[in-house]
């Protein structure tokens, strides 16, 4: 079928379109240009008045796996519309149907789960795979677990780590690799309650700065297009600005990328010992060229906290509310922990880390370096974006929350003397073609000749920022319309996004020694095939290339 989408008002970044007033076509799901169109055009959609974008891309979204598993069992009661007993919005843990609509009715087209746990890839991905019209990928945790602490205590070679690397990237069908505490899961289990980035873990005798060196190394030399997703060691803890950038250095100025770094950036300053250390962060981000983050926005309200960190979640379970939580070991790979949590206006640490995020995005002088994410939902549910949004172009507004906290935070923050405000052209890098970039999508987030025809279109004519981006009002995915005006219209699922690394097949005779002596299943079982993705979960896999040819 032939679509040609007519006088809209394109945003292009990754091809320096912005505002530029012209024609789309679509055929066979794909954009494609006026000259290679065959026969005739069999449906226009007027677009006069209307920003046009590629479909929206979240790179940072627990929306698969146990962890989120856990947490509807626990917060059922959440699960009900307007469910005044406990002030909450139903989207902080929602069923994967509720997720895809959610999704999409935003214009979001593609989403990227970052905690996929090797051992539990299986599930993760069944669940991913029905829910609806997103592509979809994950980021397989490493970096805790024992086969790797090993590999580094024994002094491997980097060869052989790059080959596990990429053996487990193949393994789980994932598009990157995420580390959550580097070590400090780990020694969380033997009874360590911090791991600083320079402290050896007692039992493997290790440091996260050698598990972040290694790790960034192998991903490197791989190719991988995504950088290493690091989770920092300290999370939520005041002065935690200094181990980040340690962290920062451990990569030894290769590509890393860190995540919810919101949470990573308190400083310890003041009467109550908490302020905010965004600007030493920002300086960092700003003028390390292979560094990004995504920000972590925290949103006032009711949410959960779930993380692979248990060794932090146990420390916060106390902050619970309601008053359940809970903290678990999963084989020899990793920890989860699930705490319900309720941001408060009227909390000083809370209405800190709301000024913090706001501040590092405001800071952040290239929109290629920075993503927008809650962490959802930890720091928020992921329908709080077209208010963060907001938040980001309009000062007035973001001003007049400010007033209303408490008065103390001014003195521990400069968020009320950035003018800043972010343009249209600024949200499409930073929500589209940014990520696609940094992940290596190079069929996503661009309307380049070829690329995937995920589209969102919006009312020029919508003043209300934040109800524009909450509401387009028409939605393509793959070239088929599944939103009009408001409206879901049609069903279809998505893509499952991967990346599949060489590597030397030799790892898996070690590795099938260490199956058979400490886990639970046979290394046959641990591997998710293309077949059983295609036939039994019921994804399409979409294997995207590595930058260059492994190396030796």
């Amino acid at each position: 079928m032939n679509i040609k989408l007519e006088s809209g008002n394109i945003f292009d970044p990754q091809n320096n379109i912005f505002n530029k007033k012209m024609d789309l076509y679509i055929a066979d799901g794909k954009i494609i240009s006026k000259k290679n169109i065959k026969g005739k055009i069999n449906k226009i959609i007027n677009c006069s008045n209307k920003i046009v974008m590629p479909g929206a891309i979240d790179m940072h979204t627990h929306i698969g796996g146990g962890k989120v598993n856990i947490a509807r069992l626990m917060l059922e009661d959440f699960h009900i519309e307007n469910n005044k007993n406990f002030d909450s919005s139903s989207i902080i843990a929602p069923s994967t149907i509720k997720t895809g609509l959610k999704y999409i009715e935003m214009g979001y087209t593609t989403c990227f789960e970052p905690a996929l746990l090797p051992v539990n890839a299986r599930q993760a991905h069944s669940e991913m795979a029905d829910i609806p019209f997103i592509d979809k990928g994950g980021y397989a945790l490493l970096g805790n677990d024992d086969f790797f602490l090993d590999l580094l205590r024994k002094k491997a070679s980097q060869s052989m780590i790059n080959d596990y690397v990429a053996f487990i990237l193949n393994a789980t069908q994932s598009i990157g690799i995420k580390v959550v505490n580097p070590g400090g899961i780990n020694a969380f289990k033997f009874n360590q309650r911090a791991l600083n980035v320079d402290e050896k873990s007692k039992y493997y005798n290790i440091t996260p700065r050698d598990i972040i060196s290694k790790l960034t190394q192998s991903i490197y030399d791989l190719g991988i297009a995504h950088p290493l997703h690091v989770h920092c060691s300290n999370l939520g803890i005041p002065g935690n600005y200094l181990s980040t950038i340690e962290t920062i250095k451990a990569a030894n100025s290769l590509p890393i990328h860190l995540t919810h770094i919101q949470f990573h950036s308190y400083g310890n300053n003041g009467d109550k010992a908490f302020s905010s250390a965004s600007v030493e962060i920002s300086n960092f981000l700003n003028k390390i060229p292979n560094l990004t983050c995504d920000v972590g926005q925290i949103m006032f309200g009711q949410t959960v906290t779930m993380s692979g960190d248990s060794m932090s979640q146990y420390r916060n379970h106390n902050h619970a509310h309601p008053k359940k939580w809970m903290c678990m070991d999963i084989e020899c790979d990793a920890g989860c922990g699930i705490v319900p949590f309720k941001y408060k206006d009227k909390s000083f640490v809370n209405a800190l880390q709301w000024v913090i995020g706001l501040e590092i995005f405001l800071l952040a002088e290239d929109p290629w370096k920075i993503f927008l994410t809650t962490d959802h939902p930890n720091g928020a549910p992921f329908t709080s974006y077209p208010h963060l949004i907001k938040l980001l172009m309009d000062r007035s507004f973001r001003n007049d929350i400010l007033k209303q906290l408490p008065k103390s935070i001014r003195d521990h923050s400069i968020l009320h003397t950035l003018k800043r405000e972010y343009s249209l052209n600024e949200i499409a890098i930073m929500t589209r073609a940014a990520p696609a970039r940094i992940l290596g999508l190079q069929n996503k987030g661009n309307f380049s000749e070829g690329s995937d025809a995920d589209i969102t279109i919006y009312d020029k004519n919508n003043k209300d920022i934040e109800n524009m981006f909450a509401h387009p009002i028409m939605v393509l995915k793959d070239g088929k319309v599944v939103v009009e005006n408001g409206k879901v219209k049609n069903y279809l699922w998505g893509k499952t996004q991967t990346i599949k690394p060489e590597y030397d097949a030799s790892i898996e005779k070690v590795l099938n020694k260490f199956f058979d002596r400490y886990h639970t299943m046979k290394l046959d079982n641990y591997i998710i095939t293309e077949s059983e993705m295609s036939n039994l979960i019921g994804s399409e896999i979409v294997t995207n290339k590595c930058k260059y040819e492994r190396k030796q």
